[in-house]
Protein backbone atom coordinates (compact mmCIF):
# COMPACT_ATOMS: atom_id res chain seq x y z
CA UNK A 1 0.00 0.00 0.00
CA UNK A 2 0.96 3.40 -0.62
CA UNK A 3 2.06 6.23 1.81
CA UNK A 4 2.05 10.35 1.76
CA UNK A 5 4.92 11.51 0.69
CA UNK A 6 6.00 9.16 -1.84
CA UNK A 7 5.65 9.57 -5.65
CA UNK A 8 2.14 9.01 -7.14
CA UNK A 9 2.06 5.61 -9.25
CA UNK A 10 2.09 7.55 -13.21
CA UNK A 11 -0.60 5.83 -15.34
CA UNK A 12 -2.63 6.10 -18.89
CA UNK A 13 -6.35 5.63 -19.05
CA UNK A 14 -9.19 6.02 -21.04
CA UNK A 15 -12.31 8.09 -19.76
CA UNK A 16 -15.71 7.51 -21.07
CA UNK A 17 -15.48 8.71 -24.36
CA UNK A 18 -12.38 6.53 -24.93
CA UNK A 19 -9.82 9.01 -24.54
CA UNK A 20 -6.66 8.71 -23.11
CA UNK A 21 -5.78 10.54 -20.16
CA UNK A 22 -2.06 10.82 -18.46
CA UNK A 23 -1.72 11.73 -15.10
CA UNK A 24 1.55 13.40 -15.67
CA UNK A 25 -0.14 15.80 -18.08
CA UNK A 26 -1.44 17.43 -14.56
CA UNK A 27 2.27 18.08 -12.90
CA UNK A 28 3.26 21.64 -12.50
CA UNK A 29 -0.39 22.78 -13.43
CA UNK A 30 -3.50 20.93 -10.80
CA UNK A 31 -3.26 19.15 -7.63
CA UNK A 32 -5.33 15.95 -8.22
CA UNK A 33 -7.81 14.08 -6.52
CA UNK A 34 -7.90 10.47 -7.36
CA UNK A 35 -10.59 8.30 -6.14
CA UNK A 36 -10.88 4.50 -6.75
CA UNK A 37 -14.60 2.91 -6.76
CA UNK A 38 -15.83 -0.59 -6.81
CA UNK A 39 -18.12 -0.11 -10.03
CA UNK A 40 -20.70 1.62 -11.59
CA UNK A 41 -24.14 2.29 -10.37
CA UNK A 42 -23.81 0.96 -7.24
CA UNK A 43 -25.44 3.39 -4.63
CA UNK A 44 -22.29 4.25 -2.39
CA UNK A 45 -20.10 4.59 -5.69
CA UNK A 46 -23.33 6.45 -7.22
CA UNK A 47 -23.39 8.77 -4.03
CA UNK A 48 -19.47 9.44 -4.33
CA UNK A 49 -18.88 10.19 -7.86
CA UNK A 50 -22.60 12.53 -7.69
CA UNK A 51 -21.07 14.20 -4.34
CA UNK A 52 -17.38 15.33 -6.20
CA UNK A 53 -19.13 16.59 -9.45
CA UNK A 54 -21.36 18.56 -6.92
CA UNK A 55 -18.19 20.42 -5.39
CA UNK A 56 -16.27 20.30 -8.30
CA UNK A 57 -16.19 24.15 -8.72
CA UNK A 58 -15.02 24.27 -5.33
CA UNK A 59 -12.25 22.36 -6.28
CA UNK A 60 -10.91 23.72 -9.37
CA UNK A 61 -10.98 26.83 -7.07
CA UNK A 62 -8.15 25.26 -5.54
CA UNK A 63 -6.11 24.03 -8.65
CA UNK A 64 -7.75 20.65 -8.27
CA UNK A 65 -9.10 18.38 -10.59
CA UNK A 66 -10.70 14.99 -9.83
CA UNK A 67 -10.81 11.65 -11.30
CA UNK A 68 -12.20 8.65 -10.31
CA UNK A 69 -11.47 4.93 -11.32
CA UNK A 70 -13.07 1.55 -11.56
CA UNK A 71 -12.45 -1.10 -13.70
CA UNK A 72 -15.69 -0.98 -15.68
CA UNK A 73 -15.17 -0.06 -19.20
CA UNK A 74 -15.36 3.36 -21.26
CA UNK A 75 -19.18 2.16 -22.20
CA UNK A 76 -20.47 1.80 -18.76
CA UNK A 77 -18.85 5.15 -17.77
CA UNK A 78 -20.06 6.96 -19.99
CA UNK A 79 -23.32 5.68 -19.68
CA UNK A 80 -22.94 6.01 -15.86
CA UNK A 81 -22.01 9.07 -16.44
CA UNK A 82 -25.36 10.56 -18.59
CA UNK A 83 -27.50 8.85 -16.18
CA UNK A 84 -26.46 10.82 -12.93
CA UNK A 85 -24.43 14.01 -14.82
CA UNK A 86 -21.34 13.25 -13.28
CA UNK A 87 -19.10 15.72 -14.41
CA UNK A 88 -15.60 14.55 -13.13
CA UNK A 89 -13.71 12.17 -15.36
CA UNK A 90 -13.76 8.24 -14.99
CA UNK A 91 -11.21 6.29 -16.12
CA UNK A 92 -11.38 2.73 -16.80
CA UNK A 93 -8.83 0.06 -15.77
CA UNK A 94 -10.45 -3.07 -17.38
CA UNK A 95 -7.11 -4.68 -16.51
CA UNK A 96 -6.96 -3.55 -12.84
CA UNK A 97 -3.20 -2.92 -13.11
CA UNK A 98 -3.65 1.18 -12.20
CA UNK A 99 -5.87 -0.62 -9.10
CA UNK A 100 -2.69 -3.13 -8.14
CA UNK A 101 -0.11 -0.19 -8.24
CA UNK A 102 -2.13 2.02 -6.31
CA UNK A 103 -2.99 -0.82 -3.70
CA UNK A 104 -6.61 -0.97 -3.78
CA UNK A 105 -6.89 -4.10 -5.47
CA UNK A 106 -7.44 -6.28 -1.71
CA UNK A 107 -8.50 -9.26 -1.54
CA UNK A 108 -12.23 -9.48 0.61
CA UNK A 109 -14.22 -12.31 2.49
CA UNK A 110 -17.35 -13.10 0.98
CA UNK A 111 -19.67 -15.36 2.26
CA UNK A 112 -16.75 -17.37 3.47
CA UNK A 113 -14.88 -17.20 -0.05
CA UNK A 114 -12.26 -14.76 -0.74
CA UNK A 115 -12.61 -12.50 -3.50
CA UNK A 116 -11.16 -9.68 -4.77
CA UNK A 117 -12.34 -6.19 -5.35
CA UNK A 118 -11.15 -2.86 -5.21
CA UNK A 119 -11.45 -1.22 -1.87
CA UNK A 120 -13.06 2.52 -2.14
CA UNK A 121 -9.59 4.68 -1.30
CA UNK A 122 -8.62 8.18 -2.43
CA UNK A 123 -4.95 9.62 -3.17
CA UNK A 124 -4.52 13.64 -3.22
CA UNK A 125 -2.15 14.07 -5.48
CA UNK A 126 -0.21 17.48 -5.43
CA UNK A 127 1.16 19.40 -8.55
CA UNK A 128 4.70 17.92 -8.15
CA UNK A 129 3.42 14.08 -8.90
CA UNK A 130 3.62 13.30 -4.58
CA UNK A 131 1.60 11.75 -2.84
CA UNK A 132 0.07 13.97 -0.07
CA UNK A 133 -3.16 12.16 1.40
CA UNK A 134 -3.29 8.30 1.22
CA UNK A 135 -6.87 6.71 2.04
CA UNK A 136 -7.66 3.36 2.29
CA UNK A 137 -11.16 2.45 2.94
CA UNK A 138 -13.27 5.53 2.91
CA UNK A 139 -16.66 5.57 3.21
CA UNK A 140 -18.49 7.53 0.40
CA UNK A 141 -20.97 10.13 2.38
CA UNK A 142 -19.31 13.09 3.18
CA UNK A 143 -16.11 12.18 1.64
CA UNK A 144 -15.72 14.74 -1.26
CA UNK A 145 -16.12 17.94 1.34
CA UNK A 146 -13.44 15.88 3.80
CA UNK A 147 -11.20 16.17 0.43
CA UNK A 148 -12.14 19.65 -0.26
CA UNK A 149 -11.30 20.66 3.42
CA UNK A 150 -7.81 18.75 2.90
CA UNK A 151 -7.12 20.47 -0.43
CA UNK A 152 -7.38 23.88 1.64
CA UNK A 153 -5.56 22.70 3.85
CA UNK A 154 -2.61 21.71 1.51
CA UNK A 155 -3.19 24.86 -0.57
CA UNK A 156 -2.52 27.16 2.39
Amino acid sequence: MLKAGQAAPMFVLPDADMELIDIAQFQGKKNVILFFYPRDDAPCCTLQATDFSDHEDQFARHDCTIIGISRDDCIRHAEFRDKHGISVSLLSDADGAVCKRYGVWQAKEVNGAKKYGIVRSTFVIDKQGGLRLVLYGVTAKGHALEMLRAVKEINS
